[in-house]
């Protein structure tokens, strides 16, 4: 284990503590109730509003699962084109997007994806194939990146499915974006990702300037004349990231380390083409920015600095176009790609059916 450090001192401040024993029993407790009172329902109401008013439509058109991880299901969802009695594995190859659910390590489900995952694939016509992974805390760090390892090495090897092994991306709402940037940075699958699309991801686990969660959450932007859930004057997610770094994290685990915080991986070790999108009003959206820029070349925002703008833009709309703080994309002298895009007047998991972190 690594040396915890003098109280107070910069290396204590990136090493994962040890809880009290009541703290623990309180985040246990939290973690139970978000689950089975808040979560569930949540699914349920979801999952009958898809049986009654599309039943069917978003379903898989295949379910796989492979040896090295029996208990871990994909879903397959094949573009409107490819028709497998028809095709042939040597020549009908397509673009594929593999999807990563969020759920702050610890809830979610791939099937919480399956109108987003459907329409990207009749949309683009692309191959899009959702993936799952070992939920903490029985599976805390780095068990999900092993997983996701273990399972995209055995889709990139899978001659009966029609990929395209030149044109693989990965994407990943908040914590499945999180393990986006850290399942790519692995020798096994570097250089075989061509890009990755993170949306409201965790980047960074090493606590803000003024300590934790609650430090990242002033780097938000708050917008009370929104009203409503949006309007409210702290960030929805802010109790859940004890929950999260209780059940994902062990103690002595080091916050910097890359592939629990991909801030910190080397810019070769990531996919040459990174697309990251944050919400305006998510205290995720901060190391978002900074990584973004970090990765571009660009400055890089300090800690005390506020994303977006004081200013209501208008929820559905979004600024393309003249304002960096909302948008940009650089192309770097060896031809990687980097964009950011920061979404107006919107809160962590907005384009999401049911609650997700």
């Amino acid at each position: 284990m690594t040396a915890m450090g003098t109280p107070g001192s910069e290396t204590s401040r990136l090493i994962v503590p040890q809880l009290p024993i009541s703290q623990r029993i309180k985040y246990a407790l939290l973690a139970f109730l978000w689950s089975k009172l808040v979560l569930k329902p949540a699914l349920y109401i979801s999952e009958a509003k898809k049986y009654f008013v599309s039943p069917g439509e978003n379903e898989p058109d295949l379910v796989k699962v492979y040896p090295v991880r029996k208990s871990l299901a994909n879903r397959i969802f094949f573009p409107p084109s490819y028709n497998p009695s028809t095709a042939s594995p040597e020549t009908t190859k397509f673009p594929t997007i593999l999807t990563i659910h969020g759920g702050a390590f610890f809830v979610g489900e791939p099937h919480h994806n399956d109108s987003w995952n459907r329409a990207f694939a009749k949309r683009h016509g692309f191959l899009v194939i959702a993936l799952d992974y070992t939920k903490a805390p029985g599976g805390p760090f780095p068990t999900a990146v092993y997983d996701l390892e273990a399972l995209i090495g055995c889709i990139l090897a899978d001659g009966a499915l029609p990929v395209d092994t030149d044109r693989v991306a990965l994407a990943g709402w908040s914590a499945g974006g999180n393990l986006a940037l850290a399942v790519a940075q692995l020798p096994s699958l570097r250089g075989h990702l061509h890009a990755a699309v993170p949306l409201y991801p965790l980047v960074d686990f090493v606590p803000g300037a003024g300590g934790g969660a609650a430090a990242k959450a002033r780097g938000r932007r708050y917008k009370p004349a929104l009203g409503g859930f949006r309007g409210r004057p702290t960030d929805f997610i802010l109790l859940g990231m004890g929950i999260l770094s209780w059940a994902y994290l062990s103690p002595g685990q080091r916050c910097d380390d890359p592939l629990l915080s991909p801030y910190y991986a080397p810019r070769d070790h990531l996919p040459r083409n990174i697309f990251l999108v944050a919400c305006e009003m998510d205290l995720l959206a901060p190391e978002a920015w900074r990584m973004a820029c970090k990765l571009a070349g660009k400055r890089i925002p300090g800690l005390d600095e506020v994303v977006g703008c004081e200013e209501t833009v208008g929820k559905g709309l979004l600024i393309t176009e003249g304002d960096e703080r909302f948008s940009w994309e650089e192309t770097m002298e060896d031809g990687s790609r980097y964009k950011w895009l920061l979404v107006p007047d919107t809160i962590h998991g907005f384009d999401q059916d049911n609650i997700e972190g």
